[in-house]
């Protein structure tokens, strides 16, 4: 029922907001349709964490891990709303964007949620890789929004680099179908049905699935080498939308990719999905920290970022153990703390009117609470003390060092590069003086700061204790999977 409710009322939403003619019931069919969503999907992680796997139907069922994504997808999404609504009416005012513009967004942007929910909750291997790809054709025209030049290539190019990905894990996806009947279930194969007949399975062909499928949804993910869309579709898109394709997108494509990890791991055992997820982790953290120094623009610094945590979430499923309980907890604090960064780059933006680093001077005194929470941010996200991402950090290293010490010596070093490379570029925007600005010093919109400022509160709560039933999750996810 839970499910159903969450389907209808965001299908119901993009089609309503479609055929709206007044911005103030745009906005506020928006929130409320945000408002039920968030609601829904804490009835569904209320649901599993006490009675275990919910299913509505043949086609749809959340197990503890896709219970912990929809509850980040509603948070998310309803923060995203509301944020949305202060940040383009402030775009309106600079005359930067009309009514009709904001109503292809809020349209979109329900038809993006859609399609995430329904991935998560998706029993089967193709309407999960349906729903992915529903999730890029919605995305890549918010990233062209603004209709410059440089919007319309970078969503080009996350729509042609994405398609492929997605392609080539499609064909994995058809490999494990290899060892299914036909006439099963008159042809509907869900995730347990691939499971059951793991026995059929060619080790072989279930390698050569993997491969394609870590490479595909792997693409979506951010991992390196497959990363190159992210920079380009976070820094052109709205700044609302980078928090959702950073908070949620990139775990609803991880748990994709830990399904069929789980089918392999019956086929041939563990070793071979931990070793790709090692290979792929260390060069994502790598990759994200030698490009860190050079960066130009903020919002592309937050893509930097958040290959980097994909890199160490993956780590943590390549040593297994307490180091998969600590992506797990990684993926949670990961997701709230790019709401607050990329809320603020937001707040930066409409500043400033700039998303150049070089051109955002002495913000800590022209908008101090949204410096605040973007400097918070840089240090939750980078891992210090006492916040929960060093815990989570310290347990996935921890599971690797006794196994990969030069591994986990390698990660340690280079998360010490993305610190002082996310430092230097922190020191230049806020600590800078710059004796001929002009900025009105002030926050533009109390509901430009709200949003994120829950948020900070959030991580920092949870950095100290999580509630009994998303322990449940978690813990039950870490088993699971």
């Amino acid at each position: 029922m839970y499910l159903i409710s969450l389907f209808s009322s965001l299908v119901i939403t993009s089609l309503l907001l479609v055929l709206i003619k007044k911005r103030i019931l745009l906005e506020i069919i928006s929130l409320l349709s945000g408002a039920i969503v968030l609601v829904h999907s804490f009835l569904i992680a209320l649901s599993v964490a006490s009675h275990g796997v919910y299913s509505s139907s043949l086609f749809f069922s959340v197990d503890s891990f896709g219970a912990l994504i929809i509850l980040i997808i509603g948070c998310i999404g309803f923060a995203t709303s509301v944020y949305s609504v202060a940040y383009f009416r402030e775009e309106t005012k600079k005359g930067i964007v009309g009514f009709r513009r904001v109503k292809e967004y809020f349209v979109l942007l329900y038809a993006f949620l859609a399609a995430m929910c329904l991935a998560t909750t998706a029993n089967s291997p193709i309407f999960a890789w349906i729903a992915i790809e529903a999730t890029t054709l919605s995305t890549a025209f918010l990233i062209s929004f603004y209709n410059k030049p440089s919007t319309i290539e970078g969503a080009w190019k996350y729509l042609i680099i994405n398609s492929i990905g997605l392609l080539l894990g499609f064909f994995g996806t058809m490999l494990y179908f290899t060892s299914v009947p036909s006439t099963l279930n008159g042809g509907f194969v869900g995730w347990n049905d691939l499971l059951s007949s793991t026995s059929h399975l060619d080790p072989l062909i279930a390698k050569i699935a993997f491969v394609f499928v870590l490479i595909g949804y792997g693409t979506k993910v951010g991992l390196a080498p497959m990363h190159t869309w992210k920079p380009d579709a976070y820094s052109k898109a709205p700044a609302p939308l980078g928090a959702l394709l950073a908070g949620a997108l990139l775990p609803v494509a991880f748990s994709v990719v830990l399904r069929f990890q789980k089918i392999t791991d019956a086929v041939v055992g563990s070793l071979f999905s931990h070793q790709l997820f090692i290979v792929f982790g260390i060069l994502s953290i790598i990759v994200a920290a030698l490009i860190m120094f050079s960066a130009r623009n903020y919002k592309r610094l937050l893509a930097y970022s958040s290959i980097e945590n994909a890199g160490i979430m993956a780590l943590g499923f390549g040593f297994g153990g307490i180091g998969a309980f600590g992506a797990v907890l990684h993926m949670l604090y990961h997701s709230c703390v790019k709401v607050v960064m990329f809320f603020s780059a937001g707040n930066l933006l409409l500043t400033y009117g700039s998303a150049k680093i070089a051109n955002v001077k002495n913000a800590l005194r022209v908008i101090p609470f949204t410096s605040i929470l973007f400097i918070l941010g840089f240090l939750i996200v980078t891992g210090t003390p006492p916040f929960g991402i060093f815990l989570s950090k310290v347990y996935i290293l921890s599971a690797g060092i006794n196994d990969h010490p030069f591994i986990t010596f390698s990660a340690i070093f280079f998360m010490t590069m993305v610190f002082v490379g996310f430092l230097k570029h922190i020191t230049a925007m806020f600590l800078s003086k710059d004796e001929e600005s002009n900025q009105e010093i002030g926050e533009k919109n109390i509901w430009l700061i709200i949003p994120p400022v829950l948020f900070i509160l959030l991580v920092i709560i949870m950095s100290f204790t999580l509630p009994a039933f998303i322990e449940t999750l978690i813990h039950d996810a870490v088993i699971h999977y």
